[in-house]
């Protein structure tokens, strides 16, 4: 690729059934522990596998997580995406809502991408410097605007799961 030249990219992030992706932003080495610290002391039945690109140095890709499986996962996906100082934490017997603070607030994050469950999908520039990820989509669009019995049903799965009451 020569001089201003910039081409776009949509990478498809995989996420098995009963899986969560967080996809962020962060900028120093020792991301990768610092979030294996945080999420490990999060919930002690918590599964989670991590993997972050460095954008300088040897530029490896940095891994650690409690589950090989997903570890590989997002290993392979931080590949994929190909973008420095970008990391995928993929985790299972848990929610975002349950570590998200927790991960933001680790020093070296700088931002959150996603979240999700949803089928997501990185939208990845490239120059001749490098990729970078200019934004996400996360699941599909809106059909419509909730009913009554949407919000009452909204209501009952947020007790449901404990997040009200």
């Amino acid at each position: 690729m020569e001089g201003s030249q910039l081409k776009m990219e949509v990478v498809k992030i995989d996420i098995p059934e009963g899986t969560n992706v967080i996809l962020g932003h962060s900028h120093f080495i020792k991301t990768v522990e610092d979030l294996y610290e945080t999420l490990a002391s999060s919930s002690p039945s918590l599964k989670f596998g991590i993997a972050f690109s460095e954008a300088s140095g040897k530029r490896l890709i940095r891994y650690d997580g409690n589950d090989e499986e997903l570890v590989k996962l997002a290993i392979e996906n931080c590949k994929r995406i190909g973008a420095g100082h970008t990391f995928v934490i993929y985790i299972k017997n848990g929610f975002p809502i349950n570590v998200l603070n927790r991960v933001k607030m680790v020093e070296e994050v700088v931002r959150i991408h996603a979240a999700t469950a949803n089928p997501l999908q990185v939208i990845v520039a490239e120059t001749a410097q490098g990729r970078g990820v200019i934004g996400i989509i996360d699941g599909m669009t809106p059909l419509g605007v909730e009913s009554e019995s949407d919000v009452k049903e909204r209501k009952e799965i947020l007790r449901k799961f404990g997040y009200k009451r």
